[in-house]
């Protein structure tokens, strides 16, 4: 009888337990927002070097190219 209460608890954690595995991390979350908005400004994610466990101070957005309004010496 007692092997019957036990069974729901046991089934509970077991759940629990696979529960947390299907989300995506909060910092994997954040990484992807940065690596979309780098690249929607024509730039590409890198790495600075820290490991703050902050994917926006671990990395920077590297835009390749000159600055076309300063580079373009012909117009007015």
């Amino acid at each position: 009888m007692r092997v019957l209460t036990l069974a729901p608890a046991v089934l509970l954690l077991a759940a629990a337990g696979c529960a947390s595995t299907a989300t995506e991390s909060r910092y994997a979350a954040d990484m992807q927002k940065l690596a979309d908005d780098c690249a929607a400004r024509g730039g590409i994610l890198a790495p600075t070097g820290q490991q703050s466990g902050r994917p926006n101070n671990d990395n920077v957005c590297k835009i390749a190219g000159g600055a076309s309004r300063l580079t373009r010496g012909d117009e007015s």
